[in-house]
C-alpha cells in the first residue's frame, strides 16, 4: 500500500476531504542538477491538494487531525499503465497502420496525432469507469 500523509480539512456524511502538500523526491537523488525533472518539480513543490478520502474503517478522526492515506500498489499501477501506455500504443498502432496504407510521412504524423488524442478519450472513459471502483480511491488508514 502506498501511503501519504495529510490533514482533515473538512467532514460530509461519512466522507473525509484531506489536504496533502505535493512534494518532489529531487532533493536527495544525486543527478538534481542535470535532471529536467528537477526543475519541473519545483514548479509544483508544496502546491495542497485537496482530496475525498473514504473511510472503510470509520475511524473517528475531526477537522485539523493528521492522518494517514493509502491506495492499493496493484491500483495504482494499473492507473499509471492506463494514463501512460494506453495512448502512447493508440498513437503507435494508428502510426503503422498510416504507414502500412501508404500514407505519406505527413499523414503518418497526423494519423499518429490523431491516434494519441484518440488513446486520451479512451483513457478518460475507461477513468471514468473505473474511478467508481472503490479500489482505486484513496482510503484513511489511521490518525498520525
Amino acid at each position: 500500500m502506498l501511503e501519504e500523509n495529510g490533514r482533515v480539512v473538512r467532514l460530509d456524511d461519512g466522507t473525509v476531504w484531506v489536504e496533502t502538500i505535493k512534494q518532489s523526491a529531487c532533493s536527495s537523488c544525486s543527478a538534481q542538477k542535470g535532471c529536467g525533472q528537477s526543475l519541473l518539480a519545483k514548479i509544483g513543490d508544496g502546491k495542497r491538494l485537496e482530496i475525498q478520502v473514504d473511510n472503510p474503517q470509520h475511524l473517528e478522526v475531526s477537522v485539523n487531525d493528521e492522518v494517514t492515506l493509502g491506495v492499493g500498489e496493484r491500483s495504482f499501477l494499473t492507473a499509471s499503465l492506463l494514463v501512460y501506455l494506453l495512448p502512447l500504443l493508440a498513437m503507435f498502432i494508428t502510426a503503422v497502420a498510416a504507414q502500412r496504407y501508404g500514407l505519406s510521412e505527413p499523414g503518418v504524423i497526423l494519423s499518429a496525432g490523431f491516434g494519441l488524442a484518440g488513446g486520451f478519450v479512451i483513457t478518460r472513459f475507461i477513468s471514468g469507469r473505473i474511478s467508481r471502483n472503490c479500489s482505486y480511491r484513496p482510503v484513511l488508514l489511521r490518525r498520525v
